[in-house]
């Protein structure tokens, strides 16, 4: 369906231009190609707005699905992401009976008996839960977590029904490729329902993490949760998109958009143990009183993707080649990730950069705003080719590309978007796990020798450049490249 519109706003661009030939006086809204276009657009827009009433009349499940296509920003038309976005603040609430109910259940006793005090406005609701701020008997401040009562009932029905809802509009439209929505809430919802799964995910996170001095994770209170209640350290903070918020509050943009790139290349390149929720909710900033320091606090950890070694080689190697501009090994990596002859938008939709730029080098300059247009306006465009693509790729793909959208949304928002500092952070992320592999396949005390030294030169190649960046840009810089001229002009 969506090909037939393509055809046919091609042809009707093709008319558009003989009749721009023969006259000297037109009105834009007289081009066919720019009336099909709107019309293509309210398609989606109504469309759109019929799935979200749907997702906020069914709740639970359909919200949560909802919320994951509106952060497919550069992979989906602008109409539904933007509609859809709403869902992250139209969540439903419980109300106090059902919260009462819910506690009474899993812990055995009641909300007055457990906390000296309960706030019944939740801190936040989303599709699956809610968070209220209570006391604990001894003191502590503490956050809630608490399930919505039907949501484990009802998760089974509402996968089913999606899936047959899908199933029949992909009969009649067999463009319509989203049947991986369905298989990816099969697998996720029982793993994100379990609290107690994501206690451990926290846990784990914080102590593969632990060198970053700059990241703060919750302490869970295993003997208050259960797969339904979940009881953590209470920890507050501005939004990490909100950059009047870290104005006010004295923190550097730079330094926390450059910090978040850290945290999401070591846990993509090096462990394979992926966040998959990071939006603005999810990420709270704040600038400790007695250290200075800025911290990112990291919550909601029922969502991580697992990615196995085969699979993080891959697309380590794909990276490295993207920010050389390395087109042959772009190419292969792409294709072994199941991109086949789609490579090229492949590419694009990884990097949400145009094709010129992927093979100029993204790292050379950074996103304009007619770039960044171009590119949203392809998602509509291409829309059959990305949903075929989604279908193809490993399915470990499919969070990473959510997650890559998601973090170029905070960018976006704090206007710290394709710095070059976040691609030397990932190269060093690259280097490292991909030495790490090799060294683990090699039975010789040489070549284990000889793949060290040659991951230490390449690290510091990385040093010496982001020295250069420094000082290039940095007033000392250019007081050193002034009497460096200066000593020139003298001797000469």
């Amino acid at each position: 369906m969506a090909l037939r519109a393509l055809k046919f706003a091609s042809l009707t661009a093709a008319a558009s231009g003989i009749y721009l030939y023969g006259n000297k006086f037109l009105d834009p809204n007289d081009f066919g190609v720019v009336r099909v276009g709107r019309a293509i657009a309210t398609v989606h827009l109504r469309s759109a707005e019929r799935l979200r009433e749907l997702c906020c009349s069914n709740r639970g499940t359909f919200i949560k699905v909802g919320q994951h296509l509106g952060a497919l920003d550069y992979l989906l038309p602008e109409e539904y992401t933007r509609t859809l976005k709403v869902l992250h603040s139209q969540a439903p609430q419980s109300t106090r009976q059902e919260i009462e109910q819910v506690i009474r259940e899993d812990l055995g006793k009641e909300i007055k008996e457990l906390f000296v005090s309960f706030e019944d406005t939740p801190l936040g609701a989303a599709s699956l839960a809610q968070v209220h701020k209570a006391v604990l008997q001894d003191g502590r401040t503490v956050a809630v977590k608490i399930q919505h009562p039907k949501v484990q009932a009802q998760s089974s029905k509402d996968i089913l029904l999606m899936e047959v809802l899908l199933l029949v509009v992909k009969q009649i439209f067999p463009d319509f490729e989203f049947m991986w929505l369905v298989e990816e809430a099969k697998k996720n919802l029982p793993l994100e329902l379990d609290f107690l799964n994501e206690g451990r995910n926290a846990e784990k996170v914080a102590n593969m993490l632990k060198n970053f001095d700059f990241l703060k994770v919750p302490r869970i209170y295993w003997d208050l949760s259960t797969r339904r209640v979940l009881l953590m350290e209470f920890m507050e903070g501005g939004q990490v998109n909100d950059r009047a918020y870290m104005e006010r509050n004295g923190i550097n943009v730079n330094e926390i958009s450059r910090n978040l790139g850290k945290l999401y290349s070591e846990m993509i390149f090096v462990n394979g143990f992926v966040h998959c929720d990071p939006h603005p909710g999810n990420v709270l900033v704040k600038k400790c009183p007695a250290s200075g320091k800025a911290h990112i606090i990291l919550l909601d950890h029922g969502l991580y993707q697992v990615l196995s070694e085969s699979f993080r080689m891959d697309y380590c190697r794909l990276w490295q080649a993207l920010i050389k501009a390395d087109m042959r090994s772009v190419q292969k990596y792409s294709r072994q990730l199941g991109a086949g002859d789609l490579y090229p938008l492949f590419a694009c939709m990884l990097t949400a950069r145009s094709w010129e730029s992927v093979n100029r080098g993204i790292d050379q300059s950074p996103i304009s705003a007619s770039e960044d247009m171009e590119i949203r306006s392809n998602a509509a465009t291409y829309l059959p080719q990305i949903t075929q693509l989604l279908n193809n790729v490993p399915r470990q793909m499919l969070l990473l590309l959510k997650t890559n959208d998601l973090l170029r949304g905070i960018e976006s928002a704090l206007h710290t978007r394709a710095s070059a500092s976040s691609f030397l952070n990932m190269s060093r992320c690259c280097i490292r796990a991909v030495s790490t592999y090799q060294r683990s396949k090699s039975h010789s005390l040489y070549r284990r020798a000889q793949i060290s030294l040659t991951e230490t030169l390449s690290l510091w190649q990385i040093n010496l450049y982001e020295l250069f960046l420094w000082l290039k840009g940095s007033q000392l810089g250019n007081w050193v490249i002034a009497l460096l001229r200066r000593i020139h002009q003298l001797t000469y």
